[in-house]
C-alpha cells in the first residue's frame, strides 16, 4: 500500500516548478553570451552586498518604515554615503525598494531578511557568506576540482561537520539556518506522506526536532524520538525548555553518533526518519548507516524513510546542481540520482518500496530490508 497522499496537488506542484524553470531561463536565453558570462562572473558582488545587509540587520532596523539612508546610517553608526550606495545596488536587484531618492523601505523580498519574519532567511545568508564557508569557494575550489579533495577540508583541515563540533557559535548558526530551510520548504513532508500507518518516528540527525514537531502537530497519534550529536541535543533541550508546548510532551531526545550506534525500533509501527542526512556523507559512510538501519529493521519490522533530493539522470536544474556542489564544498557528501540511490540500497541490503513525491524539491524514499 502506497504511502503517497495528495497525488493531484503534488502533480500540479511539479508542473508549476517546470513552468517556473522555463520562465527563469528566458532572460538567460535572451542575454548575449558575453554579457551573460560577465553577469555570472560578477554575481558575488550581489551576494556580498546581501551578506553585509544581513550582517548589519538593516531589514529589521527598517521594519515597516521608509527611511533616508543618512537617518538609517546614523541609527546603525554607518557611513551614510556607503550605506546609500549599498542599498541602491540591492534595490536594483529587487532587494529593498527606493521610494524616493535615497529613501529605502522593505519589500516582500527584503522582508525575509528581517530577524522577526516568520520566513526569515537571514541565518542562511549569514551562514553561506561567513568566512568559514565562503573562503573555501574563493581560495580552494580550483584545487578541489584538480584533486577531488573537498575545498572546505583544504581550508580547514577537516569536514564541515567535524568543524561544527568544536565551533559552537558557528554550529548554532548552522542549526538556525537549517531551521530556515525547513520553514521555507513547508510541511509537505507531514502532509503528502501517510503517517497514519505509524505510531512513532525516530528522527535520526533531527537537530532541534523541528521537523518531528511539525509532523507531530499534524498527527496527534504520533510520538517521536529525536537523535543527534551530544552538543546538538543539549541545545535542543535548552530550546524546548524555553519554548514548551503540548507537542513537546510527545517528543524524547537521545544523544549518539549514528555512525556508531542506532537507537532500536520497537516494532513495525516505528519508522526511522532521516531528513537530508545521507547527502552529507560519501558512499562508504552512507552504507555504514544503512547497514545499521537494515539490521534494526530486520529485528523490529520497522521501516526507513529518507527525505532527500533526487537528481535527474541528466539536465539537473540550477538549484539541484548548486546543492550538489555545496555538498562537495563541505566534505564528502553529494546529491544523488535515483540510480545512485538504488545502488546504495542494494549494497546495504535495503529495498526501495515507495518513492513518495512532495510539494517541494525532495522525495521521501521508503526502505525495507531486502529479507525480513
Amino acid at each position: 500500500m502506497s504511502l503517497q497522499k495528495n497525488t493531484g496537488a503534488v502533480r500540479r506542484f511539479a508542473w508549476l516548478m517546470k513552468f517556473a524553470a522555463w520562465l527563469h531561463a528566458i532572460p538567460h536565453a535572451l542575454t548575449p553570451a558575453p554579457f551573460r558570462l560577465m553577469q555570472i562572473g560578477s554575481a558575488f558582488w550581489q551576494s556580498r552586498a546581501l551578506y553585509v545587509a544581513a550582517q548589519l540587520d538593516i531589514a529589521t532596523q527598517l521594519g515597516d518604515s521608509a527611511q533616508h539612508s543618512s537617518d538609517l546610517a546614523a541609527q546603525l553608526q554607518l557611513d551614510a554615503d556607503a550605506l546609500g550606495r549599498l542599498l541602491r545596488l540591492l534595490a536594483a536587484i529587487g532587494v529593498f525598494q527606493e521610494t524616493k531618492p535615497m529613501v529605502f523601505a522593505n519589500n516582500n523580498v527584503s522582508a525575509c531578511l528581517r530577524s522577526d519574519h516568520p520566513k526569515s532567511v537571514r541565518a542562511m545568508i549569514l551562514l553561506h557568506n561567513a568566512d568559514a564557508m565562503s573562503r573555501p569557494w574563493f581560495e580552494h575550489l580550483e584545487h578541489g576540482v584538480r584533486t577531488g579533495q573537498s575545498p572546505f577540508v583544504c581550508g580547514h583541515g577537516e569536514t564541515l561537520f567535524s568543524y561544527l563540533d568544536h565551533h559552537p557559535q558557528f554550529d548554532q548558526l548552522f542549526s538556525t539556518a537549517m531551521d530556515c530551510v525547513e520553514a521555507l520548504a513547508g510541511d509537505s513532508f507531514a502532509t503528502d506522506f501517510d503517517w497514519r500507518q505509524f505510531d512513532r518516528l525516530l528522527d535520526i540527525g533531527g537537530s532541534r526536532g523541528s521537523k518531528a514537531h511539525t509532523i507531530l502537530t499534524r498527527h496527534p497519534h504520533l510520538r517521536a524520538l529525536v537523535v543527534d550529536r551530544p552538543p546538538v541535543i543539549a541545545e535542543a533541550l535548552e530550546y524546548w525548555a524555553a519554548h514548551p508546548d503540548a507537542i513537546c510532551a510527545r517528543m524524547a531526545f537521545e544523544a549518539c553518533d549514528i555512525l556508531d550506534t542506532m537507537p532500536l525500533a520497537h516494532n513495525s509501527r516505528d519508522i526511522y526518519f532521516l531528513s537530508a542526512i545521507l547527502h552529507g556523507f560519501d558512499d562508504a559512510h552512507c552504507l555504514r548507516i544503512l547497514h545499521k538501519l537494515a539490521k534494526a529493521c530486520r529485528h523490529s519490522g520497522a521501516r526507513v524513510v529518507l527525505l532527500e533530493m533526487v537528481l535527474p539522470e541528466k539536465g539537473a536544474d540550477q538549484t539541484q546542481a548548486a546543492f550538489d556542489m555545496q555538498m562537495f564544498m563541505g566534505g564528502s557528501g553529494r546529491e544523488r540520482t535515483l540510480t545512485e540511490w538504488q545502488a546504495l540500497f542494494a549494497q546495504s541490503g535495503m529495498t526501495l518500496s515507495d518513492d513518495v513525491r512532495l510539494r517541494s524539491f525532495a522525495h521521501m524514499l521508503v526502505l525495507r530490508p531486502t529479507q525480513q
